[in-house]
């Protein structure tokens, strides 16, 4: 009997101790060995888990608006980093680095590094951290 409550304290405390991770492949949906830039105005910054999301819009070559989506860390990934909910806001002028979707068409990138040049007496503020 002592024997089996070892064994069942021990597998509780294993189940509830351990971090489950239940992660999808970027690699999927990104190519992680390109990089492209994109500079535009914030529409959206989507501060949540388990991934936030930064929408852009940029002006393409041929002067067409487009709105892009950047996937971003968790929020409490980047609140560790020092990132807030308030940290960036609609209409600011931010340049991202990122890996690009695998379907252009959808314009999204996976943050790499982020940019806001200083502007309105703001200074200059830049991410380039992990979210992994």
């Amino acid at each position: 009997m002592t024997s089996k409550l070892v064994v069942l304290l021990f597998a509780g405390a294993t189940i509830l101790g351990v971090r489950a991770y239940a992660h999808h492949s970027f690699a999927a949906t990104y190519f992680e060995d390109k990089k492209v830039t994109v500079e535009g105005d914030l529409v959206q910054f989507l501060y949540r888990n388990p991934h936030s999301f930064v929408h852009v819009e940029v002006k393409d070559p041929d002067g067409t608006m487009v709105r892009w989506a950047i996937e971003w860390g968790a929020g409490g990934q980047l609140g560790r980093q020092g990132v807030t909910r308030e940290t960036l806001k609609p209409g600011d002028h931010v340049i991202i680095v990122g890996n690009p979707g695998r379907n252009p068409e959808d314009h999204r990138l996976r943050m790499v590094t982020i940019t806001r040049p200083a502007a309105n007496g703001e200074p200059e503020w830049k991410w380039g951290g992990t979210f992994e």
